[in-house]
């Protein structure tokens, strides 16, 4: 009969449905499971300095830039040679000497004197280097010359030698030893042509007339 009884009870334990827990109390336990749930905070927050007077951080020190290695340029540097240029002028033309450090070459218009034909015009242009000696197979002469005539240019040449000569060799008072030669080696022509006039052909001359 006992083990009866204590069957029948186990049933109606059984039988009984569990009680439900009132709606408060579900609500309180909602937080509590979030909070067990819910990461900590302060395992994501940074870390705070210890307390106390923070230490100043080193500057850092902004690196220059290395400066770059200037390019060596190909050959040696040219030593600086005296040059000079000198005037002459004749009539109608007008020459300009550049005289040099070299070995005694004298070129015209790009041409050497020795091509000229005309022997009685070479002599004019050198004349201003006889004068000179052994110093004149140093030098470099190159003449422009342009407007008149052959002679003109001849000669506006020559003045413009000597001018030149006197310049490079400033020690030898080149200047006053051609105005003791010949003052026209130095000294320009300053004699030009008179304009034509009306009633002429000429400056002077006039036309005749036909009925005398």
């Amino acid at each position: 009969m006992v083990k009866e009884e204590k069957a029948e009870e186990e049933k109606k334990k059984k039988a009984k449905p569990k009680a439900a827990k009132p709606k408060e109390e579900a609500k309180d336990d909602a937080p509590k499971a979030a909070e067990t749930h819910a990461p900590k905070a302060e395992a994501h927050s940074p870390k705070q300095p210890p307390e106390g007077p923070a230490e100043p951080r080193p500057e850092a020190k902004a690196e220059k830039p290395e400066p770059k290695a200037k390019r060596k340029r190909a050959g040696a540097k040219k030593a600086a040679t005296r040059a000079f240029v000198a005037r002459g002028k004749r009539k109608e033309s007008v020459a300009r000497a550049t005289i040099t450090e070299g070995k005694g070459v004298v070129r015209v218009n790009s041409q050497n004197i020795e091509s000229l034909s005309n022997s009685y015009v070479r002599d004019i242009i050198r004349e201003p280097l006889r004068y000179v000696g052994p110093e004149a197979n140093a030098v470099d002469i190159s003449v422009n010359v342009n407007g008149g005539g052959a002679m003109g240019q001849a000669q506006a040449a020559r003045t413009a030698i000597a001018n030149a000569l006197s310049l490079y060799f400033d020690k030898m008072n080149l200047r006053e030893k051609f105005i003791e030669i010949d003052r026209t080696l130095v000294i320009e022509d300053t004699r030009r042509v008179e304009s034509k006039k009306f009633r002429g052909p000429k400056a002077r001359a006039r036309f005749q007339k036909s009925y005398r």
